[in-house]
């Protein structure tokens, strides 16, 4: 079984913003993490992203970290973009689903003007929150199934 772990859990009060640091967070089953401006009855509840991206912007010398990128979670030791919709992961005491691999970038963001490239658009992830709980940082990351016959999507619609 695959596994990881949680490096950051980012979150803000409203969308725009740069999200903030916090040790834990409240997941909430259909809605997504409690008190994160993203939080609602779509499929993009929650976003992850590797910190082994954020470091590939960084070594192109741009001042990015955990939160940077607007993701909710920085994992460590997970190929994120490698995963197929509907695979779960058991992240503290949640379960997520995934949902959409990558993202439509429609214009170009800070980031990409300062770097270049936005990892995002190719290797974030976005999941639906399956089953509440408390996630803290340092939580370890399972994959908990594999998805028969899945296939990973690589771009999925922003709506």
């Amino acid at each position: 079984m695959q596994s990881g772990e949680v490096v950051a859990i980012c979150v803000s009060s409203k969308r725009g913003m740069q999200k903030k640091s916090v040790d834990s967070a409240v997941f909430v089953a259909g809605l997504g993490i409690q008190g994160d401006a993203h939080a609602g009855n779509w499929h993009r509840q929650v976003s992850l992203l590797g910190v082994e991206s954020v470091e590939k912007i960084r070594r192109k010398g741009v001042e990015v970290g955990p939160g940077s990128f607007a993701e909710n979670i920085t994992t460590r030791g997970l190929n994120l973009s490698a995963l197929a919709v509907g695979q779960r992961l058991r992240i503290g005491e949640a379960e997520l689903e995934i949902t959409q691999i990558g993202k439509d970038c429609h214009s170009r963001c800070a980031i990409y003007e300062q770097a270049g490239d936005c990892v995002m658009p190719s290797e974030g992830v976005f999941a639906r929150v399956h089953k509440g709980g408390v996630v803290k940082t340092a939580d370890r990351i399972d994959l908990l199934a594999e998805v028969p016959g899945g296939e990973t999507a690589k771009t999925g619609s922003d709506k």
